[in-house]
């Protein structure tokens, strides 16, 4: 390959995607010793005869009987199911028909949504699913960790939580965190050539640092980690706060509903209206007071979400972020990879003497430094930085395989105090050391001359100054290496320092800019140089405070309490800090009653991410760890993802809101009417039957028509949603009430009416049902809106909401016509006459809010924007 087009990876993929880093470790362990691995045969049989490596079983698949019975457990169907039996006790078979018939399609419905439910988290589960590195066949091969058998060699890199049971055969003091099993906080170390116990690895345990090599003997629930998770399997998502308060909600009203059946029962038999009279009755308002529907529709429109989400590269972990989304207050963001593309450039090389810019030739001094700079690298790089130096070397004929060719026998991982790390290479006989990291961090473990130190120092200012990432180089020879880390690193000598460009992510200016008109604080962490953080910020159009733009590392690391609530209250930058530190900012935002996002990679960043309100892991370039710690995986780590799935959060609420007040709209007159009817003793109105007519209505009109509506244009000009806020405020509350309560009016007006000018009960229930109906259909256009006339509203961008506008009065005219239906229905045919008094009572009971909408929209238009009232 062409120094030009050298590619760390050794496979010519282009840099910014992940280079296989896997290849090298497999084959440098794996070919040299004859190891093909597994072939895919004998990894099948072995998957057949051992079964999965599922470490937590699962809940039971559900079966076909269990599908077709599950429908029976919905509120609505027991109750159906409960009145036909009565009627067929009581002798009226024909009643007992209908209602038992009637149980078929509202069942079919509620389990058609169900069924779409359970469909849509199956694919996100897929969409999560961890993934493997194996070697068999004698090649590299990814595959899900499901599908890990007994015999696997399995590569392990820094982050990983390990698959499966397995013992080390390649690699040598990997520090591995046993705490989820032994609960012993210190990690420890394991190495190929260690004792039995040194050289086990243990499934759902943590690797801190290093890479190697386990040869799988457990999987699934033969593991350590499984035969505890048996002890747990079954334990279902907890549900939400939301969740909790609308189950609570519809127990509660379900114990009202169920006591105003009783008396509505006894008043049917106080007016001698008869058993089956007083059961129809007492069926029908319970019916109408249990509002299951809210929970379930919750529950689709938080999974369905999260499947929007995913198809726009963010896969939601936790359904509770999904419900967190619309109330988040702070961003808390990483730079690089985020931010920024995260795929550095080299643009300068500073030696002693010189300042080289990466398109003129290299000094001798400066090549000496890019040399030590490769051998500071890793030799398969994950990291952007060393696939920017080693894509630079390559570039000035620095010949990277060679310098690699050398045993490396000491990897020195990163400390983050001081912001560096160093490798010990040997050849023949002799050693070198080489360090590369902070420039401060490396001048503090380097000699150096101090005319040296200062000009470095100078330098790096100057190009951190211009947005540049700054690191330096060090580098000296060893007669061997003692393994201690401190006294091998007494002979590194300063070499100069590497400045790297990183280009902004085209889109995180704008989506800043949608952050701050949304009411969203942005807030970004970075390693970099303070000068360098606040340059980027300027880029990014990021504000900050000038009196104290940019806190850092150690200010955050001296500060007391009231100091860092200062800190987090004022400053929008954070520079040179460690992973850790995020957990502080976290913590500290939270205290102020700030809903925080923050994003994370690496295994340091786990606390925080699960402190987070919505930790936020990277999907391409984050450890497992890290992915498994997040509520939201960013599938393709760009922050303007964020904002998007910010917008989706506040959008699903919206339509969930929307949703529910219709459900309020609607629910209000059909509840009134069933305890209303008995009370003035005239014959019910509405018949089980009818409320079954009214579910098939309701339940996909707020499960799909409102979930599928896009958002309003002010959507993401609206403040966040308050932390622990109900979905309704009393004023959203209010106004379906109103209109519920001025249908009902409506409608038992002209019941009464019919009825005292003698016509049939059949007539009379028609131009109600008639009215209730067209209501029904004025609802679904008023509740898109709480402040748009409906005559404003556009029906573009839902293609739901035409079909479910028209469906409606198809099967009301269907309901009325069609002979067959309108015996089930007890209905009779209706006049042009009684049409137009209906539509006119249905219109003026459900609309006459509408003209107050739009005198609230002329009062509050301005120049260019609309500023959102509640009517």
């Amino acid at each position: 390959m062409a120094p030009d087009s050298y590619s760390p990876n050794g496979t010519g993929k282009p840099p910014d995607e992940r280079p296989s880093s896997a290849t090298a470790a497999l084959v440098a362990f794996a070919a040299p010793n004859g190891e093909h691995g597994l072939s895919s045969p004998e990894a099948a049989a072995r998957l057949a005869e051992y079964g999965p490596n599922i470490l937590v079983p699962e809940q039971g698949h559900v079966t076909l009987a269990g599908w077709l019975l599950r429908p029976f457990t919905d509120p609505m169907v027991g109750l159906l199911l409960g009145a036909g039996l009565i009627f067929f006790v009581l002798g009226d078979y024909f009643d007992t028909a209908i209602v038992l018939i009637a149980v078929v399609p509202i069942a079919l419905v509620s389990l058609l949504l169900e069924v779409r439910a359970e469909r849509t988290l199956e694919q996100l589960k897929r969409l999560a699913a961890p993934t493997a590195t194996v070697w068999r066949d004698g090649r590299e091969m990814v595959i899900p960790t499901e599908d890990l058998v007994p015999g696997d060699l399995v590569l392990l890199q820094e982050g990983d939580i390990i698959p499966a049971d397995g013992t080390l055969v390649h690699g040598a003091r990997l520090m591995v965190d046993e705490s989820a099993l032994t609960g012993e906080s210190q990690p420890v170390v394991k190495d190929a050539n260690g004792d039995t116990e040194g050289r086990n690895l243990l499934a759902g345990t943590t690797l801190l640092s290093g890479r190697g090599i386990s040869r799988i003997t457990e999987t699934g629930a033969r593991t350590q980690y499984g035969k505890i998770g048996t002890l747990v399997a079954g334990i279902r998502q907890a549900p939400t706060q939301l969740q909790r308060m609308i189950n609570r909600l519809v127990w509660q009203l379900t114990a009202v509903g169920a006591a105003f059946c009783v008396g509505v029962a006894a008043i049917e038999l106080a007016y001698g209206h008869g058993w089956i009279a007083a059961v129809t009755a007492a069926v029908s308002l319970a019916i109408a007071a249990i509002p299951e529907e809210f929970a379930m529709v919750y529950a689709l429109y938080l999974t369905l979400g999260a499947w929007r989400l995913s198809r726009d590269r963010a896969l939601v972990r936790r359904l509770a972020g999904v419900e967190t989304l619309g109330s988040t207050t702070v961003i808390c963001s990483d730079k690089t990879g985020t931010l920024t593309l995260g795929r550095l450039e080299v643009v300068a090389v500073a030696d002693d003497t010189d300042v080289t810019p990466a398109s003129e030739p290299l000094s001798p001094d400066a090549r000496k430094l890019v040399e030590a700079a490769v051998l500071a690298c890793e030799p398969n790089p994950f990291d952007p930085l060393d696939q920017a130096i080693l894509r630079f070397a390559a570039s000035k004929g620095v010949d990277v395989p060679v310098l690699h060719g050398k045993e490396l026998v000491q990897d020195y991982p990163f400390d983050p105090a001081g912001k560096y790390l160093s490798h010990v290479w040997r050849q023949h006989d002799t050693c070198q050391i080489a360090a590369k990291g902070s420039p401060e961090g490396i001048l503090e473990r380097s000699w150096a001359p101090d005319s040296m130190r200062k000009r470095a120092l100078e330098v790096t200012r100057t190009l951190a100054e211009s947005g540049l990432r700054v690191i330096a180089i060090a580098r000296g020879p060893l007669s061997a290496s003692s393994g201690d880390r401190a006294t091998d690193e007494q002979h590194l000598r300063f070499l100069g320092v590497i400045a790297l460009s990183d280009t902004v992510r085209p889109g995180v200016p704008e989506a800043i800019r949608e952050c701050r008109e949304a009411g969203i604080r942005v807030i970004m962490i970075t390693g970099d140089y303070p000068v360098t953080a606040r340059a980027i910020a300027d880029e990014l159009h990021l504000p900050y405070n000038p009196r104290h733009p940019v806190a850092t590392g150690d200010e955050l690391g001296r500060a007391d309490a009231g100091t860092l609530k200062q800190l987090v209250r004022d400053v929008n930058i954070f520079a040179r800090t460690r992973p850790e530190q995020k957990f502080q900012i976290v913590e500290a935002l939270q205290a102020q009653n700030q809903v925080v996002a923050m994003t994370g990679d690496g295994v340091n960043d786990a606390p925080a991410l699960r402190k987070a309100d919505i930790g936020i892991a990277m999907g391409r370039h984050g450890t497992e760890v890290a992915r498994a710690a997040a509520t939201l995986v960013l599938m393709d780590d760009n922050f303007a993802t964020i904002v998007n799935a910010v917008r989706d959060g506040r959008r699903i609420f919206e339509n969930l809101r929307r949703a529910f007040t219709y459900l309020i709209a609607f629910q209000v007159p059909i509840l009134l009417l069933a305890l209303a009817i008995p009370l003035v003793g005239a014959p019910l109105l509405l018949l089980p039957v009818h409320m079954v007519w009214l579910e098939l209505i309701m339940h996909p009109t707020a499960s799909l028509v409102f979930e599928s509506d896009p958002p309003p244009e002010d959507l993401m000009r609206q403040p966040p949603r308050k932390p622990g806020a109900g979905i309704l405020t009393r004023a959203d509350a209010i106004r379906p009430v109103a209109i519920g309560i001025t249908l009902f009016i409506g409608v038992i007006a002209l019941y009464l009416l019919r009825l005292t000018e003698g016509a049939s009960d059949a007539d009379a229930r028609a131009l109600a049902m008639t009215a209730l109906m067209i209501g029904q259909v004025c609802m679904v256009l008023t509740e898109r809106s709480p402040d748009q006339p409906v005559w404003r509203q556009r029906l573009r961008g839902n293609w739901i909401l035409p079909v479910a506008l028209v469906a409606t009065p198809l099967s009301l005219l269907a309901a009325l016509y069609v002979p067959f239906l309108a015996d089930i229905l007890k209905l009779a045919p209706l006049s042009a006459p009684d049409w137009a008094l209906a539509a006119v009572v249905a219109l003026v009971t459900t609309l006459w809010l509408e003209p107050v909408k739009a005198w609230g929209e002329r009062r509050v238009e301005g120049p260019g924007e609309q500023t959102r009232v509640a009517a």
